[in-house]
């Protein structure tokens, strides 16, 4: 399964990996222990010609195939989305950060997280859960929201399959030469991460404008209710370390994707986007984040991760870049 993965060089990384994304044909938590883990997927070939030289990297905005991606510092990372594998076609290859990848190491790449550092990746289809290693860029194809190695998704279960919904959770700063996290030594201090942003962007404010007399007034916009949110079960006894062990979490019974084309403080506002995207069945609905209201531009539900892919696409050619693919519980 090839996909997109980043390079030292983004002008490399948008002509080399686009041309590899490949994707397969769809089809109470328990001790450390639970089940065994399967074997790798395969004998690495011998040692790779690459010459490793990790660093510690968040990396500047870039741009692939018409999206722009911001890397920054996030600790709060803790999101739900589609993930894809990678495997043969870049064993041996050197990863974004100076690493080599190995088809049956336990890693991953991420458009935006820093690297190297860990994130849980939990299986919501069946409930397992593995910490990886993030130190590579990727993927760049249809929202996905990881790219695992091969092996590592061998562990999750979904390699035959190719993709899978999962929840990504970040832990820490991967220590550069080892599976752990970070010592304190290695470690970003707060104040600094978030003293100065990643991207030069500034906040956009909208506002109504004023009715035009003798025009006719809209309706208020028509608010669903949000699905209720996929919960996530991550203690601070659980295992930090990317080294392949697999533990059965606790996950809905029946998950949702949804294709998001914008979320917003203002429910006009999100009622203006939603509704030059009526043509794909765009809605709003409502929920809460950090205690405020916040309105998302949705499309679905779909269970089928094509059907997903197919109004992904439509939003993106409707001239809407700010889309996502996030899975919800689904609604009884």
């Amino acid at each position: 399964m090839g996909r997109a993965a980043g390079r030292t060089s983004i002008a490399v990384l948008a002509t080399a990996l686009l041309a590899g994304c490949v994707t397969p044909p769809p089809a109470a938590m328990r001790p450390p222990t639970a089940p065994s883990a399967p074997p790798p997927v395969a004998e690495a070939p011998m040692a790779p010609m690459a010459m490793p030289n990790p660093i510690y990297k968040v990396g500047n905005p870039y741009q692939v195939a018409g999206m722009w991606y911001y890397p920054r510092e996030q600790p709060d990372y803790n999101e739900t989305g589609i993930a894809s594998w990678y495997g043969a076609d870049f064993h041996g290859m050197l990863t974004a950060n100076g690493e080599v990848y190995d088809r049956n190491g336990i890693s991953s790449a991420h458009p935006t997280l820093p690297m190297p550092v860990n994130v849980r990746v939990t299986n919501l289809q069946n409930g397992r859960s593995i910490v990886v290693r993030v130190n590579d860029r990727g993927p760049f194809v249809n929202g996905r929201i990881i790219d695992l190695s091969e092996h590592a998704a061998d562990l999750l279960g979904y390699r035959a399959t190719g993709t899978a919904r999962v929840r990504v959770t970040f832990l820490g700063r991967a220590d550069l030469y080892g599976p752990g996290l970070a010592p304190r030594s290695q470690e970003t201090l707060p104040e600094i991460a978030s003293a100065v942003p990643a991207a030069p962007i500034a906040g956009v404010e909208a506002t109504a404008l004023p009715p035009i007399e003798g025009a006719a007034v809209a309706p208020p916009p028509m608010v669903a209710s949000l699905p209720k949110p996929v919960e996530q079960t991550i203690l601070p006894s659980l295992p930090q370390v990317a080294d392949g062990q697999v533990m059965e979490l606790p996950v809905p019974a029946a998950t949702a994707i949804y294709v998001q084309a914008g979320a917003f403080t203002s429910a006009v506002n999100a009622a203006t986007v939603a509704a030059r995207l009526t043509s794909v069945g765009a809605r709003v609905y409502q929920g809460m984040k950090d205690g405020r209201a916040l309105y998302r531009v949705r499309i679905g539900p779909f269970q089928a991760v094509a059907d997903a892919d197919a109004a992904f696409l439509q939003v993106q050619a409707l001239g809407h870049n700010d889309v996502q693919i996030v899975v919800e519980a689904a609604m009884s």
